[in-house]
């Protein structure tokens, strides 16, 4: 089945699935699902040699202001392999922009069918600090040796 087919869940906007096109603590590789075959495909190396803090993907069928699918970052014990869809709960939005204009970033956890242990998350200030500290600091630094490009985090919003 191709990635183009995936729904964004029945349970908007308290659960949505989320394609995964980069696992936790991946290499630094920007993958992401090509709008017409539906495979996914290298978009760049990043120029940091930054592991990525979380899961990051996309929620299908969505259209964020920077023309690209909803970005959402799924918080998990383990990494997910990219290509899997996994069903998670939003808790908060990262705020921030770059080059290309406004580029939030939601994060999520796995819904509670998957595993008990995010079940008293319920806003972003319920995750730990440090894990929250590690995502700002990594999209504030990933794109720092790229040239032309930039980040400017505004915070966490619920």
């Amino acid at each position: 089945m191709s990635l183009l087919n995936v729904r964004p869940g029945n349970n908007l906007p308290h659960e949505c699935n989320v394609i995964v096109e980069i696992p936790k603590h991946a290499d630094p590789v920007k993958y992401e699902v090509d709008k017409t075959s539906g495979v996914l495909v290298v978009d760049r190396f990043i120029g940091s040699l930054m592991r990525y803090p979380c899961n990051y993907g996309f929620i299908p069928e969505t259209i964020a202001d920077d023309g690209d699918p909803v970005d959402v970052l799924v918080v998990t014990p383990f990494p997910i392999v990219h290509g899997a869809i996994i069903p998670c709960r939003p808790v908060g939005v990262l705020m921030m922009s770059d080059e290309g204009g406004d580029d939030a970033k939601i994060i999520a956890v796995p819904t509670d069918k998957l595993t008990p242990l995010y079940h008293k998350v319920q806003t972003y200030q319920d995750l730990p600090e440090i894990t929250l500290e590690q995502v700002k600091h990594f999209f504030e630094l990933y794109k720092a040796l790229e040239p032309g490009k930039w980040v400017k985090i505004r915070g966490w919003e619920g």
